[in-house]
């Protein structure tokens, strides 16, 4: 699988381990960035991330910031971009199982390397179900996203 990684400052090292780990699960890694320490901000690798995603260049995208919350609802802005943000081994695969999340979030600052290498394995490995009943809410899901991209187009 094709997947991009992106991560602040906050992120970095998490993001550095993560990439080495689907290099030796044999995905195909898209590091947009950062490349180093000196702080910079999220928003900018939420949207290459997310960018990635929405314009299939790969499949799914990881990010990693302090918190994982600002990327997360930065990626959320993008148009087709389901961002969850996991901090447990459950929520990584359910949300790709369930509800067809394309990118997994983490805070560098609050899960360790350990744990970020299994929410990654559990996300890669998932795979939407497409029970009836999830197939519905997604599309209530991309109506909404629908609808408010109309009204915001309007303003």
């Amino acid at each position: 699988m094709r997947i991009a990684l992106g991560a602040d400052h906050a992120g970095f090292e998490l993001k550095e381990c993560v990439k080495v780990r689907l290099l030796e699960l044999k995905h195909q890694v898209l590091d947009l960035g950062t490349h180093g320490t000196e702080p910079v901000d999220y928003p900018d690798f939420a949207e290459a991330v997310g960018l990635a995603v929405r314009d299939r260049k790969v499949r799914r995208g990881v990010l990693v910031c302090g918190s994982g919350v600002g990327a997360s609802v930065a990626a959320n802005k993008i148009p087709g971009v389901r961002a969850g943000l996991c901090h447990d081994h459950y929520s990584a695969h359910q949300g790709v199982e369930h509800d067809d999340m394309n990118v997994l979030v983490m805070g560098g600052r609050v899960i360790g390397e350990s744990v970020a290498l299994e929410l990654v394995r559990a996300f890669v490995d998932a795979k939407y179900t497409g029970e009836k009943r999830h197939q519905q809410r997604l599309q209530k899901v991309k109506a909404l996203e629908r609808r408010f991209a109309r009204q915001t187009r309007a303003r």
